[in-house]
């Protein structure tokens, strides 16, 4: 099957809802994409383009990760108080049915489950295949694996029990049941751990573009798991491997450069594809937040006052435009660039891998080594250092102090401070006080009501109704 024609069965996919796809030709489509390694290649290579074109979780859009859990948090803030998309996910008052905002919640929901049913076909392909040589059907069912661990990552995180989908057996996933988060975690580090043993012997990017999986890219995510596992000494151990591949990756040191293609600071980036028409080759990122006219999200005032005014990442990462008063996010510098691609979406990058460390680090009692992480940080960003300013700072401080340190350093970024909030239940402290209706069952969003009607067995979260 030529490569376009594999591209766009992905993308007739993708369209669907999840749920609802009709039994597919699949032995037709699987025998065919993998009977030699130039299609298996390219199944995977349409995972990627899919990421960014239609992937709404992942393509940092209007429902994005980065967007909607943004404004859940205290990041970001509508631009109208009469804005009925994302205004609810501000005051955490997301509607499972009918609405502007159950529409985005669906759109980011049903956008994962499809990126997991085409790696689940990926990895049945390459499992029964007998053509592909070893070194290919490890770096397609690898980097398939690590896909489908980094999507199930935010769906256990956005809504709690989830269906654990690993199959293409429709009958089945119709009418699949929600799994516990136990379960979903187990299957999230499984999956990266295969993923790290079938990449073992891919440590470098391929032609130098950081857009493909690589060993190191799953030991990052990896690494992060074991953080909300709380499993501190992993975390230390894997985030400290990928740390010391400085002939890979190194802390950018000017601002301006660090979200750039191929960045040095970049571990995994999404590439911009121009889509049908659209030649566009900027990020969705830099679009969305593009100007004040068309930005329906802002950041918060509450964020703009945690910044210090010598933060370079105020000066250089945001944009104050002064006819209505607002901030945006500025990390993106290009939005309309048509063929040029200068910048690619930053998924995961080396200044994480620092703050996880220091605060596994923190978490063990080795004040020091997590000091001298967070000065890392701190010290691109132009701020006194910890060691200087506060070299006898108790674990608790250093803890809140790396808490704060992520939620500026990873501000618009994949709703880092969201997630956070959660796995430090600290929600209720952070926000209860600038959310009037904050309620302890909105950590979690509604499973959507268009799923529902079609699986009798998906329950809905607590605080949704029935």
């Amino acid at each position: 099957m030529p490569f376009i024609i594999y591209i766009s069965f992905l993308l007739i996919i993708s369209c669907e809802d999840f749920v609802d796809l009709a039994p597919p030709n699949y032995k037709m489509v699987t025998e065919t994409v993998f009977e030699n390694e130039e299609t298996a290649i390219a199944a995977i290579t349409g995972i990627y383009n899919e990421l960014f074109s239609s992937a709404s979780f992942a393509n940092g859009h209007t429902s994005s990760v980065t967007v909607l859990a943004g404004m859940s948090s205290d990041i970001f803030e509508t631009t109208s108080v009469t804005d009925n998309r994302y205004g609810p996910f501000q005051q955490n008052q997301i509607s499972p049915r009918e609405s502007p905002d159950a529409s985005a919640n669906y759109e980011l929901w049903s956008s994962a489950y499809n990126i997991i049913y085409m790696t689940n076909s990926i990895v049945e392909g390459v499992t029964n295949s007998t053509i592909l040589s070893e070194e290919t059907r490890n770096r397609v069912e690898g980097q398939a694996r690590f896909i489908r661990a980094f999507t199930y990552f935010y769906l256990v995180n956005l809504y709690g029990k989830v269906p654990l989908i690993l199959t293409t057996d429709y009958g089945k996933n119709a009418l699949a049941t929600r799994d516990p988060e136990v379960k979903v975690f187990e299957q999230v580090s499984t999956d990266l751990d295969l993923a790290m043993s079938l990449l073992e012997d891919a440590k470098e990017y391929k032609d130098l573009e950081r857009t493909n999986v690589t060993y190191f890219v799953a030991m990052a995510l990896r690494a992060r798991i074991y953080l909300y596992e709380q499993n501190w000494m992993k975390a230390e151990e894997l985030s400290s491997k990928v740390i010391d591949q400085t002939s890979i990756y190194q802390i950018v040191g000017d601002l301006d450069q660090v979200f750039l293609k191929n960045s040095r600071e970049a571990i995994w980036q999404i590439s911009p594809v121009p889509v049908g028409s659209r030649q566009t080759t900027y990020t969705r990122e830099g679009y969305f937040f593009r100007g004040f006219r068309s930005a329906p999200v802002k950041l918060s005032d509450d964020f703009i006052e945690s910044l210090d005014p010598q933060d370079k990442r105020l000066l250089q990462w945001v944009s104050f435009y002064q006819t209505n008063e607002i901030y945006l996010p500025r990390k993106y510098k290009d939005s309309n660039s048509q063929g040029n691609i200068t910048e690619y979406s930053m998924v995961l990058r080396l200044a994480e891998q620092y703050l996880i460390r220091a605060e596994a680090r923190a978490m063990q009692g080795n004040l020091l080594g997590a000091i001298a992480d967070v000065d890392k940080i701190r010290n691109r960003a132009n701020l006194d250092l910890l060691a200087n300013a506060a070299p006898g700072i108790s674990q608790e401080d250093l803890l809140e102090e790396i808490m704060e340190e992520r939620k500026r350093e990873l501000f618009s970024e994949w709703g880092h401070r969201w997630l956070d909030l959660k796995r430090t239940q600290k929600t209720a402290e952070v926000l209860e006080p600038i959310k009037p209706l904050w309620q302890d069952t909105d950590v979690r969003y509604p499973i959507p009501e268009q799923d529902r009607m079609k699986n009798p067995n998906l329950k809905q979260n607590e605080g949704y109704g029935g």
